[in-house]
């Protein structure tokens, strides 16, 4: 396996941040702010930098490094597989009624089936309801394929998100990474650091992601109850304050964030489902907890790996980063100090979080924890 990297900041130059590589067929990487991604020029920009290159393309809310996070930048990470094959196939939310179980089913069943040991995956994060897309994509494989990744961002704007395959990146696209071969190893690991507080709540009426009761009161009201002064910061200030969710469904706990609020309705639409009858609660936490739980990922997913690791995928989300601000590069500075300064890092901070519970093989969508893909051929 071999990399390279580069990234553009607004209004430079293209820069190398490694050894510039001549590499074959590579899978390019191009992760960066929406604005800059939206330049009609940007495919022919990197199409020209790597002319057999497989190009995808994903907004975040700040792109990872395994020196810094960059948020008015475009970073890319180019690796060439010298032993395994992978394959990219697309499906648009947008083409599918916004049914995100049949985009998530159909685009995984796109994938040659035979040899699959692993699917990246960098979604669209403003349409898709990421819960379904995990569903309809393990339906896919049977909950038997490793799937992990994430969806896209825009800062703490919530205003659009973009991705592509080999054209300029645009809303509702989910893109899949497929990766062949014997020699592949892929490992993962999630941690959030986020601790429950108050009282625990029954969702009593809710619908796919849009939460409306809780204990039979309207769930928006009790939520700036809660908050005090911070609710006149919503939504931005429930970034801060997720819920931490019990379903009948799951064994373990999730976390959803909540996105934005429907002053109209009383209610507040969140990253994915809220299943109805779970018992919900609020979430905080501070810097030291986040980057201890990012350090507990790093560790989890080498300790797992046969090999060493070659890639690291990095897939935090906007709402540590809020909680981080100015020391946002420390939780990367903990996932680097174990596995290793050698190994190339990239990744975004996102709208969630795509990968199984630790000790799982179907993957769910995560809010507010550090997901950590480990690659070597």
């Amino acid at each position: 396996m071999k990399t390279t990297q580069l990234k553009k900041e607004k209004g430079g130059d293209w820069i190398y941040l490694s050894k510039k590589l001549d590499l074959k067929n590579p899978l390019v990487l191009i992760f960066g702010n929406r604005f800059l991604l939206e330049d009609e020029t940007i495919y022919e920009q990197v199409r020209a930098l790597f002319p057999d290159g497989h190009l995808v393309f994903g907004s975040t809310s700040g792109d990872i490094t395994v020196e810094h996070v960059e948020d008015e930048c475009i970073t890319i990470t180019a690796i060439e597989f010298e032993k395994s094959e992978f394959h990219v196939k697309t499906n648009n939310v947008l083409n599918s009624d916004n049914d995100s179980f049949k985009t998530g089913k159909e685009l995984i069943e796109q994938l040659p089936q035979e040899g699959l040991k692993h699917v990246l995956i960098v979604s669209e994060g403003s349409f898709v309801n990421g819960s379904e897309l995990t569903k309809g994509m393990n339906a896919a494989v049977d909950n038997k394929i490793l799937i992990t990744g994430g969806l896209c961002g825009d800062a703490a704007r919530f205003e659009k998100t973009v991705a592509s395959y080999n054209e300029n990146p645009k809303p509702g696209e989910v893109v899949a990474i497929g990766l062949y071969g014997e020699t592949i190893e892929a490992t993962f690991a999630i941690h959030g650091g986020w601790t429950p507080f108050g009282p625990e709540r029954i969702v009593t009426k809710s619908e796919s992601n849009i939460l409306y009761e809780l204990d039979g009161q309207p769930a928006l009201d009790l939520y700036k109850k809660y908050l005090g002064d911070k609710a006149d910061q919503l939504p931005a200030a429930a970034l801060l304050y997720p819920l931490n969710v019990k379903s009948e469904d799951e064994d373990q706990s999730f976390v959803r964030t909540i996105l934005n609020i429907d002053e109209e309705k009383n209610a507040m639409i969140l990253a994915g489902d809220i299943p109805m009858n779970s018992q919900v609660q609020l979430m905080m936490t501070n810097v030291d907890n986040i980057a201890n739980a990012s350090e507990l990922a790093a560790t989890q997913a080498i300790e797992k790996r046969k090999a060493k690791p070659e890639v690291a995928i990095l897939v935090s989300c906007i709402g540590r980063k809020l909680v981080l601000d100015q020391r946002v590069e420390e939780e990367i500075e903990e996932v680097v100090s174990i596995i290793g300064g050698d190994t190339t890092v990239c990744g975004y901070y996102s709208y969630g979080e795509i990968a199984p519970f630790n000790l799982e093989i179907n993957c769910q969508l995560h809010n507010q924890t550090m997901t950590i893909t480990l690659l070597s051929e």
